[in-house]
C-alpha cells in the first residue's frame, strides 16, 4: 500500500487508508507508540495502563499524605 509524506502546518503528516486501520486493528482517536529503529518508523498501540485502587490506596501513608485545604467560601452554586 503506497502513501505520501506531506506538510501539514509546520509538521510531516502521513494519512493512512482506513483499510490500512481496519486490517491493523486500530481506530481513530486511539493514542499509539512511534518507535524508530534502523531507518524505520513503527506504530504500535500504547498498551492500557491498569490501576488497582486498593493498591493505590494502599500506598497513602502519613508521610506522603496531606491535610484538609481550603479554597475559600463559596462564590457561585456550588454544593457544600
Amino acid at each position: 500500500m503506497e502513501a505520501v509524506i506531506r506538510k501539514w502546518g509546520n509538521s510531516p503528516a502521513l494519512r493512512l487508508p482506513t483499510s490500512a486501520l481496519k486490517e491493523a486493528g486500530y481506530h481513530l482517536e486511539q493514542k499509539v507508540d512511534l518507535i524508530v529503529s534502523r531507518g524505520r518508523i513503527i506504530i504500535q498501540p500504547l498498551k492500557k495502563v491498569e490501576y488497582d485502587l486498593d493498591a493505590l490506596v494502599g500506598g497513602v501513608t502519613a508521610s506522603n499524605g496531606h491535610s484538609e485545604f481550603g479554597f475559600g467560601k463559596p462564590v457561585g452554586k456550588e454544593v457544600l
